[in-house]
């Protein structure tokens, strides 16, 4: 404990705290991570007093290597130091309406302030006075829950979370991110209170959601939003994948577990936030194309396209950026089946150079995805899955070396074509482009300009097109 309050910082706040006469405490995140031995950036320090003018007394002890922001509305500052974000704030407590989550805010005690945070486990505080220095305070046994790895709330959690809803995802985002288990007047609490999640903004549910998906095993909290039915609320996608049907004897499996098994198994290899929302969504429309067939048994026909569709819509919604995120979110989703249909028949080299050419520079993602949609409990059929992916990832690398079609550029541009030929922008300048892009991701002519320029004569002729200019 003595290492981490050696920091100059905490001493600075040390001798302000004596000079002004104020107490001041380390709060919340960073003593629980302190405890579990993770690395905080982020420290909020409560002062029995006016915090911004505290902030600005240890800004101007520091000197240079500080830059302070300050939020009078909120009667908070925020203070950069070297690679810390530190934020003062008064001891306060707070009341709320009922259409509301924002605070009547009042100047508090600071038991006040200290019994309405969250969590046990972020209601811990380290003193930073003389008289204490380096001291736990811990009024509601946090350090214990942190031992049996549990979330409890200082207060009734019915009060918590109805004064402030967003806490309810607070608590299945911690539990995600450490492994810990909600305590069962948490779980009830939510249950009766999930409706109340409506007066929160978008924006901070889409937040600790992406909190969740960025977790070491996002599954953890998505089977506490499923069960909650909270996920109903915020998601109802996702949670309309679970169950299966049966119709003469044959059933599907269970998609919605389907996918958090794929979702863990992408999050085991990638850390990336958007692949991990491609894992989420690639079945997403399996519950509007899903259609029995006597012969065939349960299909889903189509669901990579419809899902691709669906994905704009759900981030619009979930505020989420509709911009090259969504896209590979989109790409993803809809070449998802195409590696494993390779293997269902011969692996051409023009089908693998389509693959390359579609997918890109993200052609390691997709496979990545692919692998980690390989689900079946039956061993055999994952051992033939695996070695057939296996071949077509061979297959990628032969190809790309030889054909250099991930960053495919046209070796002939638009405008040359117009230059000779003489035309002008219109249809034919696109088909003759496509004619040289076909051409070469089939193998009839190399990736090059002599072959692509020589075929584009002979097609253009026989379309009656002459050129202009050679």
């Amino acid at each position: 404990m003595k290492d981490f309050l050696s920091n100059p910082i905490f001493e600075t706040i040390a001798a302000i705290s004596e000079q002004m006469q104020i107490k001041s405490f380390i709060v919340g995140g960073y003593v629980r991570d302190i405890l579990l031995n993770r690395d905080c950036k982020d420290i909020d320090i409560v002062v029995l007093g006016e915090g911004i003018t505290f902030a600005e007394k240890v800004s101007e002890k520091l000197g240079h290597n500080t830059t302070i922001k300050i939020f009078k509305n909120f009667g908070t500052a925020m203070l950069k130091y070297n690679d810390l974000d530190i934020e003062f704030v008064g001891a306060r407590k707070e009341s709320y309406r009922s259409n509301s989550r924002k605070p009547i805010v009042e100047n508090a005690a600071f038991e006040e302030d200290i019994i309405r945070r969250d969590f046990t486990i972020n209601a811990m505080a380290i003193s930073l006075n003389k008289d204490n220095y380096g001291e736990i305070i811990d009024l509601f046994n946090g350090q214990d829950d942190l031992k049996i790895q549990l979330i409890r709330t200082p207060q009734n959690p019915d009060l918590t979370f109805s004064d402030d809803p967003l806490r309810m995802l607070r608590a299945i985002r911690f539990a995600a991110q450490l492994n810990f288990n909600l305590h069962n007047d948490i779980i009830k609490a939510i249950i009766n209170n999930k409706e109340r999640i409506s007066i929160v903004s978008t924006e901070r549910i889409s937040d600790e959601l992406n909190k969740i998906i960025t977790s070491p095993k996002p599954s953890i909290g998505f089977k506490i939003l499923f069960n909650t039915k909270l996920l109903h609320i915020i998601f109802p996608e996702l949670a309309q994948l679970q169950g299966i049907d049966f119709i003469d004897n044959k059933g599907h499996k269970d998609n919605f577990y389907h996918t958090l098994k794929v979702l863990d198994n992408v999050a085991e290899k990638s850390n990336d936030l958007w692949l991990r929302w491609a894992a989420i969504l690639h079945d997403i429309a399996k519950p509007i194309t899903k259609k029995f067939i006597p012969v065939e048994g349960w299909t889903f026909h189509a669901h990579e396209f419809i899902g691709e569709k669906m994905v704009p819509s759900i981030f619009k919604r979930l505020k989420l950026p509709l911009n090259e995120n969504m896209k590979y979110v989109q790409k993803i989703i809809r070449l998802h089946l195409r590696p494993i249909a390779l293997t269902e028949n011969d692996i051409t080299d023009s089908a693998i150079r389509r693959l390359l050419f579609d997918a890109g520079n993200d052609v390691d993602d997709l496979l990545l995805l692919c692998e980690a949609d390989i689900t079946s409990k039956d061993e055999v059929k994952v051992k033939k899955f695996i070695n057939n992916l296996k071949l077509v990832k061979k297959k990628l690398i032969e190809i790309e070396e030889k054909d250099r079609v991930r960053e495919f550029q046209p070796p002939i541009s638009g405008e040359e074509i117009m230059e000779i030929f003489g035309l002008t922008p219109c249809r034919e300048v696109g088909i003759i482009k496509n004619e040289i892009k076909d051409a070469i991701l089939d193998g009839i002519i190399s990736n090059n300009y002599e072959e692509a320029f020589q075929y584009m004569l002979e097609k253009a002729k026989k379309n009656n097109i002459f050129p202009v200019k050679i």
